[in-house]
């Protein structure tokens, strides 16, 4: 039986005809408002960069998983770091025990990300880091390993997610309380636009809003006002917003209902060039374009039949790919009971290289342009997202909405109502509600971490802090936090602190006992 009303709860018609309004306007392709796409030839000039995001155990394991991956055509790195490490925990913290290396790789000190980067040529390889509490610490880190490597800062590119905003509302690896966060955004824009002006300084994320359980619309209109809230911030700092907006990014999900997906990104480009260059009076381009990555759903995959899920994955990357991504992770089938085997992320990879090099999609620039049904959702979004931002603007932005748990509450209301469509057998998962067998679940080999990583992660800091020079790290330590109490950036005190042999973690206690920790308010759906 056909849908009368899509997930997002926009009507559904049998047939659709010519549209007016805002998605009449999207302009062409590479020009404001950039709805078509930011470049004018698309992939016909350069396919999206396939990055797929990995990371488990220690170091050495994960960057063997980088050169697997590299060598059958990846063409940029994209790290996942466990929770002890996204949490600002070396790896013998009492906090850390039992989840050293689980759900991504460990890093506590300089040398462990000389590891996780051997045989990187980091000028010539992106490298993207899905961290957020101390991405600052991480990407010094990474800065650090360039320097010893006598790599120019200016030749470096890639990505730290750098959005603590949505770790607030959807994920929960946050730290510290807002105001001080913000600063450490603010200060990572603010060095990486004077020394490493390639660096996507912060990827602001929808992904983690829509795998809470928002709709596409809320998706889009959370993630857009929390952008809003990363250039006030930026403002407030004293920062030219044309120096640092064209090195800003975004990350979104995408889910099961094709046409809406390709429609949610051609929306979100049209709002931010709006938003840009009306609401902040940017002029440069590059400013007004909303580059981004995407990667598949990993709430949509499902542990019955994971086989099914190398469908769903593809289908969501054809649509990020009409939809005009300019980077990529495809899901591994088997991420709905582990992390993916080398032999899962193999076929995610070349679920990819299919779509590239074997479908036609990437032989026209914007093929969607003129269907009638996604120019009319495309307007349908554009139109919702904007009252939601809207209001959210009216309760002073995103950072008010967020502290006062309504933003939170509206997700947790869309994820309560789509579970129980689910449970109705309203919204079809075929393996689960529909079409499924009970002859017991498939037998696929699966990803473990063993219990030994954690041992070894501990044994390697407790030598690597045993070498350093002791003297050196308190000096570090003790200018860290006196530039910490102040307003200094911190990044070069990052810098030469992990340079100096200060751990990860050592970073952030000083910090923890100078901006203090965050506490969550709790949430009624």
């Amino acid at each position: 039986m056909a849908r009368e009303i899509n997930d997002s709860g926009i009507p559904i018609q049998s047939v659709y005809d010519a549209v007016e309004g805002p998605a009449a306007e999207l302009g062409e392709p590479g020009a404001f408002p950039f709805g078509r796409g930011i470049r004018k030839d698309m992939y016909r000039g350069r396919l999206w960069t396939m990055r797929q995001y990995a990371g488990f155990g220690t170091a050495a394991e994960s960057n063997a998983r980088y050169r697997y991956l590299l060598a059958r055509g990846q063409t940029g790195l994209s790290v996942a770091f466990d929770l002890p490490t996204q949490l600002g925990y070396d790896s013998d913290a009492p906090q850390a025990r039992g989840e050293v290396g689980k759900v991504g790789v460990a890093i506590d000190s300089v040398d462990d990300m000389e590891t996780l980067l051997d045989g990187v040529p980091l000028d010539r390889v992106t490298v993207s880091m899905t961290i957020n509490a101390p991405a600052a610490i991480l990407l010094a880190l990474l800065l650090a390993v360039a320097r010893r490597r006598d790599i120019p800062f200016e030749k470096l590119g890639g990505t730290v997610q750098n959005d603590v905003l949505k770790e607030y509302v959807a994920r929960g690896t946050y730290i510290y309380p807002p105001k001080p966060s913000m600063r450490l955004v603010t200060d990572v824009m603010s060095y990486c636009a004077r020394e490493v002006p390639q660096w996507n300084t912060i990827s602001i994320s929808g992904y983690h809003i829509r795998e809470a359980g928002s709709t596409a619309i809320e998706e889009v209109a959370f993630t857009l006002a929390n952008g809003k809230a990363y250039l006030r911030a930026a403002q407030s700092a004293g920062i030219a917003l044309d120096e640092v907006a064209p090195r800003i990014s975004f990350f979104w999900n995408a889910h099961n209902d094709f046409f809406e997906e390709i429609a949610k990104f051609r929306a979100a480009r049209y709002l931010w060039a709006q938003i840009t260059r009306d609401e902040f009076e940017l002029r440069d381009p590059r400013s007004q374009m909303l580059r981004f990555h995407t990667q598949t759903g990993g709430s949509t995959l499902t542990a019955q039949e994971p086989e099914n899920n190398v469908v769903r994955v593809t289908l969501q990357a054809l649509a990020a790919v009409l939809g005009g991504t300019q980077s990529l992770h495809t899901n591994g089938k088997d991420e709905a009971l582990a992390l993916p085997t080398a032999d899962a992320a193999k076929t995610a990879l070349r679920t990819q290289q299919i779509i590239a090099y074997e479908s036609g999609v990437a032989d026209v620039v914007d093929p969607m342009a003129g269907s009638f049904y996604v120019e009319t959702l495309t307007r349908e979004l554009i139109d919702r997202s904007r009252r939601i931002i809207a209001e959210i603007d009216a309760m002073g932005g995103s950072v008010a909405a967020i502290e006062s748990g309504w933003m939170q509450a509206q997700i947790a209301e869309s994820a309560y109502l789509a579970q129980q469509a689910i449970e109705r057998g309203e919204r079809i998962v075929v393996g689960v509600n529909r079409f499924a067998e009970n002859e017991g679940g498939a037998t696929i080999e699966l990803q473990r971490v063993d219990d030994r990583v954690e041992h070894e992660q501990v044994e390697r800091l407790s030598r690597f802090r045993a070498a350093r020079d002791a003297a050196a790290v308190e000096r570090e330590l003790a200018r860290l936090a006196s530039a910490a109490s102040g307003t200094e950036n911190l990044m070069p005190f990052f810098i030469d602190a992990v340079d100096a042999g200060v751990t990860l973690g050592e970073i952030c206690n000083v910090l923890r006992e100078i901006f203090g920790t965050y506490r969550s308010k709790e949430v009624v759906a």
